[in-house]
């Protein structure tokens, strides 16, 4: 089953025309980690300071709304945004853009046993994008979220909570981070 799921992460990775995205699930039975390829070219070490934290968290909160449309589209409950699994979606996202680790899940079980100090939880997930060129960067996302089979599957999946962050780089790319976490 283990290496079913992983075959179906790696297939689930999905290469968008400006940008790649990727997708991870964890949970304490099978302890599954998938690590995506690195992007080909390294992004800047630079964050730029030309987009404030309030445009970022509009971008995060449009992330979240269009999920929880899907859902809902799904006969799914919506997921609700809890603020400490946003804080570690967001410094992923921003480790990611300053180029301190490379577009991947890496650290991903960190991130959960993170959120694991204040929210107990059965099962976690993460998605994770960059693109560039876009004016909406957050559908652009979502969107291909919704055409991989693996970040579908944890659109989809049994969670009831989220965190969403958003950042950009000097070189004007969008990284996104959403884990999903299941409580008990």
């Amino acid at each position: 089953m283990m290496q079913k799921r992983l075959t179906k992460m790696i297939f689930g990775m999905l290469v968008l025309v400006a940008g790649l995205s990727s997708c991870s699930s964890y949970d304490e039975v099978f302890g599954n980690i998938s690590e995506p390829l690195p992007a080909d070219t390294p992004p800047s070490s630079t964050v730029s300071q030309a987009t404030t934290s309030s445009e970022f968290a509009a971008l995060e909160q449009s992330v979240h709304q269009q999920i929880n449309q899907y859902r809902k589209s799904r006969n799914l409950p919506p997921l609700t945004l809890n603020a400490s699994i946003t804080e570690q979606a967001r410094i992923h996202s921003e480790a990611m853009a300053s180029g301190r680790v490379p577009f991947s899940h890496n650290g991903f079980e960190g991130r959960v046993k993170a959120i694991a100090k204040s929210i107990s939880y059965r099962a976690a997930g993460e998605n994770v994008a960059y693109n560039q060129g876009y004016s909406k960067p957050d559908q652009q996302a979502v969107q291909g979220w919704l055409k991989s089979p693996g970040h579908l599957e944890n659109i989809v999946g049994d969670f009831d909570l989220t965190g969403i962050g958003v950042t950009k780089n000097a070189k004007g790319e969008y990284y996104l981070t959403q884990i999903f976490i299941k409580r008990p």
